[in-house]
């Protein structure tokens, strides 16, 4: 199915003014019991990247301190794996600052949501009031902070859909790409069609804006994506579903396990037939927690005590292997600029498969900026590369050359003086967004220009 031909020429339009909420004092309520959700009756017929509904939100670091803005949300149109209409949330804020550049640049941030539990997609968990403990997006809400200092708009989706689907194929880069096209939609923010788009994504999150630039040729090429930054993207889930499987990090295979059973009929078979009693309902769950409530529940847990077969017979399977063929990352070389970030020493996302992926971006033509450094590890190297990703995107806005070598460094970050400027300009940001004062545009000093 040619999605891109979907998304250019659904036949009908969905008729109708997109509803508006105002802002509201209440407590959020989870995605599943929300009505914002849902979308209205006919809705299916509408172009991908409409916006069927839209409120105010208050925004609260961890859900507690209150910040000085105000974030509109969006239920948007988008696409599922199966080309079927579908429905989801992005968050947009707008800098309390613009950035010089005309048009307004809009970054997507993707959070590394990876549970299938609505407490931790960003339309919750970032908002007022969110009980969301265990939920990685209310910690990346810092870095969202720095891309609104720069001046940028930023759009934050919940890239994994209304269901959760941590690990599906490709849907996630329609999520994302819809989304930004949502916030184009809304003239409120500003933005243009001709507004350049950058993406920014770590661990799931880098997973997410990978698929986004895949599929962004054939899916949306209308959108001006200028830059995507692919941090430890988990280019081969397969790889890491064996590598981490039986390890302090085992709830990570259990969550895609979990979710991918409603993506793929026939894995779900498969595990109604094999996993046992307590292995179902272990599974069943984990599909209610927290990423960091599961990485705790599954702490060393092997998956192969949780079936009644070798678990290596039920990974060589056709339907698991055709999964795992599924869902690793390297379909197309993306058409707009990469720069991928990867620690050599990182336990959960193996550097030998980023390797990989590199080279096939590579050697399909895409321009290709690798930092594999050498020091850091997975946690550490997200916050320590900042720095260099807003000073490459800025690059990226501002149309400069990427130059006739693309680098493959290896030079660590901690060992990078500009790193620590960075870093001061980013703790500035974060002592604003940890007292709830109001995150304004930073100066670029000489030496980040």
């Amino acid at each position: 199915m040619d999605l891109g031909s979907v998304a250019r020429s659904t036949g009908a339009e969905w008729i109708g003014q997109a509803p508006h909420e105002p802002l509201r004092s209440a407590r959020p309520v989870i995605p599943s019991e929300d009505p914002f959700y849902r979308p209205p009756e006919g809705f299916e017929h509408a172009r991908p990247g409409t916006v069927l509904r839209t409120r105010d939100v208050e925004l609260a670091f961890l859900g507690i301190i209150r910040q000085k803005l105000v974030a509109t949300q969006l239920l948007y149109r988008t696409t599922d794996l199966n080309g079927t209409a579908q429905a989801t949330v992005t968050t947009v804020i707008s800098p309390a600052e613009r950035s010089d550049r005309t048009p307004l640049p809009i970054v997507s941030y993707q959070c590394a949501i990876d549970a299938v539990a609505g407490r931790c997609f960003p339309s919750y968990a970032l908002r007022r009031g969110a009980k969301a403990i265990g939920s990685f997006a209310q910690f990346e809400f810092l870095l969202v902070a720095a891309a609104l200092a720069e001046g940028w708009a930023v759009s934050v989706p919940d890239h994994e859909g209304p269901s959760g689907m941590w690990g599906a194929p490709h849907e996630p880069g329609y999520h994302v790409l819809d989304g930004v096209r949502a916030a184009i939609n809304h003239q409120s923010f500003g933005l243009s069609p001709e507004s350049p788009v950058g993406l920014w994504g770590y661990s799931g999150g880098g997973l997410a804006s990978a698929w986004a630039a895949e599929v962004h040729d054939s899916y949306a090429p209308e959108l001006n994506l200028v830059g995507a930054v692919l941090g430890s993207p988990v280019g081969d889930l397969g790889h890491a579903f064996k590598r981490l499987n039986g390890s302090i990090y085992s709830g990570l295979p259990a969550l895609v396990v979990a979710a991918l059973t409603h993506v793929y009929p026939d894995l779900h078979r498969i595990i109604d037939e094999h996993a046992t009693v307590e292995g179902k309902a272990k599974l069943a769950r984990i599909e209610k927690m927290t990423t960091a409530h599961a990485l705790l529940s599954f702490l060393g847990r092997d998956m192969g005590t949780m079936i009644d077969r070798p678990l290596e017979e039920i990974l060589l399977t056709p339907v698991v292997q055709k999964v795992f063929a599924d869902i690793k990352l390297g379909t197309c070389a993306p058409k707009t600029p990469v720069l991928i970030v990867q620690a050599v020493h990182d336990r959960i996302v193996s550097v030998d498969d980023i390797d990989v992926l590199t080279e096939t971006y590579t050697r399909g033509g895409a321009s290709v900026t690798y930092h594999r450094d050498m020091f850091s590890e997975h946690l550490l190297l997200h916050p320590m590369s900042a720095p260099m990703t807003l000073r490459w995107l800025r690059d990226r806005f501002a149309g400069r050359p990427l130059g006739a070598h693309i680098a493959r460094t290896k030079w660590p970050t901690l060992l990078n003086p500009a790193t620590y400027r960075g870093m001061l300009t980013l703790t500035k940001i974060t002592a604003k967004v940890l007292t709830g004062r109001r995150v304004e545009r930073q100066p670029l000093s000489r030496f980040d220009q």
